[in-house]
C-alpha cells in the first residue's frame, strides 16, 4: 500500500480539477458528490499508508526530476515516516469531516461548486507539503496553502470585509514566506541540495552547534512558520481570516494552513538541534503568543473570533514544545488540537447556522435545549482545550508544561510560568465563551428564537464524530513519553542534544506538575463560573474598574490599528510623495506646463528650450534644442565645414599655447 502514496494527494486535485471545469455549468449543487468522493478515498489509502507505517515501513521515493537547472536539481518526491504518516492522517480525516459537514453548511451559495473545489486544492496543497521529501516540494505546498486561503477567506468577495481578509492574509503571509525562501536559498548554497535526507545527513559535519550559519537557517525557516502558523508579530490575518465560511476556519485552524509552520519547524529538527539560540528565539516566541492571544481572547464578543485567538495561543504552545525540544509533544498536540479545535469552528458554525449569521455572543444564551448535539460536544472541545483529564487537550498540553519546565535551561520557570498562565485563559475565556452561548438567559432575538433547531445530521454527525476522538485521542500519548504515539514518532527525533540535556536536568515530579495545571484549568473555568453564571455584574464592574487595561485588551493591544498606520496609512503618504516627485522631477510638470523655458532666436526662426521639465524629458528636450541649433551648421556647402574645421583648429592651437 505504501507505493500508493501518490493517490492520497492526487484523488484531491482530481476533485479540483473536476468541478473546477465542470462544476458551474454542470454540478452545481452537485459538487459535493465529487469532493467529498476524493477526501475519502484520500483518507482510506492513507489509513492504509499510516498501518504500514505502524508496521515498521518507510519509504524515500523520487518520482522524477521536477527541475534541472545548472547544479540545481529538485524532485518531485514523497517521504513517509512516522512523522509524515501522523500529519497525513490528521489532514485527511479531518478534512474529510469537515467536507461532509459543509453540504449543509454551504447548501444554497451561488457558489457551491467553487467552494468545494478550492476546499479539495486546500487539501491537496497540504498533503503535497506534509508528504514532500525536499524543501523545494514543501514550498510548493507552503505556497498552495496561502493561495487557498486567500481564495476561501475571501470566498464571499461580494463583502469588502472579505475582501480585503482574503488579501491581508496573503499579504502578511508574503513577509514570512520571504524569509522561508531565504532560509532554503541558504540551505541549497550551503549543502547543495534541498532534500531533506541529503541536508539533515550532512548537518552535523556542515554545521556546527551554535553557528552563525545554522543560527541564520534555522531563523529564517521561522520566520517562514511565524507568518504561516500566526505567531507575534505576524498573527494578525488570522482573525480577519473568520470572514470566510465556517467550513473554512475549521479547515485552516485544525487541519491545514496553520499547522504547516509547526510541522516544518518539527521536520526540519536536525537544523534547529545545532542552533540553541534560534530554539531560544523559538519557545520565547511561543510562549508569549501564548499568552498574548489568550489575552485577547478574554474580552472579544464574535464567537468565531474568540476560537480564532484561541488557535493562535494554542500554536504557541506548540512551538514552545519545539523550542525546548519536545517536538514530538508539539506534534502531538497538533494531532489532538486538530479535533477539538475543529469541533468548536464546526460547533460555532452550527449555532451561527440556527441563529440565522449571527456571530456575536452577547445576542445568544440558552440555547443548550435547543442544540443538544451542538451544545454537548461544543463543551466537550471547550474541556478539551481547556487541558481537563481525561479529555485530548490535558495529555498534549501537559506534556508541554512539564517539557518547559524541565527543559534544564535557566530561563525554563518563566517559560512555565506563561504557559501556565496561558492556560488559565484559555479555560476562561473558553467557558465565558460556552456560559454566553449554551447557558443562562437567552437573549437571541425573538424573530429567531421561535425557529431554533439543531442542525440537520449531515452537520450534526461530523460533530459527534470529532467530540468522541477529542476524549479519547489523548490516550495515544499515555503514559507521557512512552505511549503508543511517543514510541511510534521517537525515530524521527532521535539525536537531539536539547533533549539530551532536557533528560540529564532536574525536574520536578511529572505527577505534581499534572496535579498543578489541572488545577489551573480548573481555576479558570469556575471564574468564568462566577462571572457569567452567578455574579453576572462582576464583568461589567471589573471592566470599569480597571477600564484602561479592558479596553487594550478589548481592541487588540490595538495592533491593527499600529500596523495600519506604520504600513498602510504610512506607505501611501510617502508613495503620494514620491509620486510627486516623479511626477514633477522624473516625468516632469503637471499638464504639460514647464517650470522654465528660454526662447531664442536662429535667423528667423524662434526656438522653446525648456530647462526645467523633470529629469527625463529635460535629457531629451537639451538634445532635441541642441540639434534645433546645430542643424542651421549643416548647409550642404563644403567651403563652410573647411572654415569650421579650421576655426577649430585655430581655437585648439589658441588654447594649447596660451592657456
Amino acid at each position: 500500500m505504501i507505493q500508493y502514496i501518490w493517490l492520497v494527494p492526487l484523488f484531491p486535485l482530481l476533485g479540483v480539477v473536476i468541478n473546477g471545469l465542470f462544476g458551474r455549468q454542470y454540478i452545481k449543487e452537485k459538487a459535493h458528490w465529487v469532493a467529498i468522493p476524493a477526501t475519502a478515498l484520500s483518507f482510506l489509502v492513507a489509513l492504509g499508508v499510516f498501518f504500514e507505517v505502524v508496521a515498521g515501513k518507510t519509504l524515500n521515493w523520487d518520482l522524477y526530476t521536477w527541475v534541472a537547472v545548472g547544479d540545481f536539481t529538485a524532485t518531485l518526491g514523497f517521504l513517509v515516516d512516522p512523522l509524515s504518516a501522523v500529519m497525513m492522517l490528521v489532514v485527511t480525516f479531518v478534512g474529510f469531516l469537515i467536507h461532509v459537514y459543509s453540504i449543509g453548511y454551504m447548501h444554497g451559495d451561488s457558489g457551491y461548486y467553487r467552494f468545494f473545489a478550492y476546499m479539495n486544492l486546500f487539501m491537496f496543497s497540504m498533503l503535497t507539503l506534509v508528504l514532500a521529501n525536499n524543501y523545494f516540494l514543501m514550498f510548493l505546498g507552503w505556497e498552495g496553502v496561502g493561495l487557498c486561503s486567500y481564495l476561501l477567506i475571501g470566498f464571499w468577495f461580494e463583502k469588502k470585509s472579505a475582501a480585503d481578509a482574503g488579501k491581508k492574509a496573503f499579504v502578511v503571509n508574503r513577509v514570512g514566506d520571504a524569509g522561508f525562501l531565504l532560509g532554503l536559498l541558504l540551505i541549497w548554497s550551503s549543502f547543495g541540495s534541498l532534500r531533506f535526507s541529503e541536508v539533515f545527513e550532512a548537518a552535523g559535519q556542515t554545521l556546527e552547534v551554535g553557528s552563525t550559519l545554522a543560527t541564520a537557517i534555522t531563523l529564517l525557516l521561522f520566520l517562514g512558520a511565524v507568518g504561516k502558523s500566526a505567531q507575534l508579530p505576524l498573527y494578525v490575518w488570522l482573525p480577519d481570516a473568520m470572514e470566510g465560511p465556517t467550513p473554512v476556519s475549521a479547515l485552516i485552524h485544525a487541519a491545514t494552513m496553520v499547522t504547516a509552520g509547526v510541522y516544518m519547524v518539527a521536520r526540519s529538527n536536525p537544523l534547529y538541534n545545532l542552533a540553541p539560540l534560534s530554539m531560544d528565539v523559538v519557545a520565547w516566541v511561543g510562549a508569549l503568543t501564548a499568552v498574548f492571544a489568550a489575552s485577547i481572547a478574554l474580552t472579544q464578543n464574535d464567537i468565531k473570533r474568540v476560537i480564532a485567538y484561541s488557535t493562535i495561543s494554542q500554536l504557541g504552545y506548540m512551538f514552545l514544545a519545539a523550542g525546548v525540544g519536545a517536538y514530538a509533544s508539539g506534534i502531538f498536540h497538533l494531532a489532538t488540537h486538530a479535533f477539538f479545535k475543529a469541533l468548536l469552528f464546526l460547533g460555532a458554525g452550527s449555532v451561527i447556522h440556527a441563529l440565522r449569521g449571527e456571530q456575536d455572543i452577547r445576542r445568544m444564551g440558552g440555547l443548550l435545549p435547543h442544540m443538544k448535539i451542538t451544545g454537548y460536544t461544543f463543551l466537550i472541545a471547550a474541556l478539551a482545550n481547556a487541558g481537563i483529564p481525561p479529555f485530548a487537550g490535558f495529555f498534549s498540553k501537559d506534556e508541554i508544561l512539564f517539557a518547559a519546565i524541565s527543559s534544564g535551561r535557566p530561563f525554563s520557570f518563566y517559560l512555565w510560568a506563561l504557559g501556565a498562565l496561558g492556560a488559565f485563559g484559555t479555560a476562561f475565556y473558553m467557558f465565558r465563551l460556552f456560559f454566553l452561548t449554551f447557558t443562562g438567559e437567552s437573549r437571541v432575538d425573538r424573530h429567531v428564537a421561535h425557529h431554533l433547531h439543531e442542525s440537520p445530521p449531515n452537520m450534526a454527525i461530523p460533530l459527534a464524530i470529532l467530540g468522541l476522538f477529542s476524549v479519547i485521542a489523548g490516550f495515544a500519548g499515555f503514559p507521557p513519553e512512552k505511549g503508543l504515539y511517543h514510541r511510534f514518532v521517537a525515530p524521527v527525533f532521535e539525536g537531539g542534544h536539547n533533549l539530551e540535556k532536557a533528560a540529564h536536568a532536574p525536574a520536578p515530579p511529572e505527577a505534581l506538575m499534572a496535579f498543578i495545571s489541572v488545577l489551573i484549568a480548573a481555576s479558570g473555568i469556575v471564574t468564568a463560573y462566577l462571572f457569567y453564571l452567578r455574579r453576572r455584574e462582576l464583568p461589567d464592574r471589573l471592566a470599569q474598574r480597571f477600564h484602561g487595561f479592558y479596553q487594550l485588551l478589548f481592541n487588540k493591544y490595538w495592533v491593527d490599528e499600529l500596523y495600519q498606520a506604520i504600513f498602510v496609512d504610512f506607505g501611501k503618504w510617502l508613495c503620494h510623495r514620491l509620486w510627486g516627485f516623479d511626477d514633477r522631477v522624473v516625468d516632469g510638470a503637471v499638464n504639460g506646463s514647464s517650470w522654465l523655458t528660454i526662447a531664442f532666436s536662429w535667423g528667423s526662426d524662434w526656438y522653446d528650450l525648456r530647462i526645467v521639465d523633470g529629469v527625463v524629458n529635460r535629457i531629451a528636450d537639451v538634445i532635441q534644442g541642441g540639434s534645433q541649433v546645430f542643424k542651421r551648421a549643416q548647409t550642404g556647402l563644403i567651403q563652410n565645414y573647411i572654415l569650421a574645421m579650421a576655426l577649430g583648429i585655430f581655437a585648439i592651437v589658441t588654447i594649447y599655447l596660451f592657456l
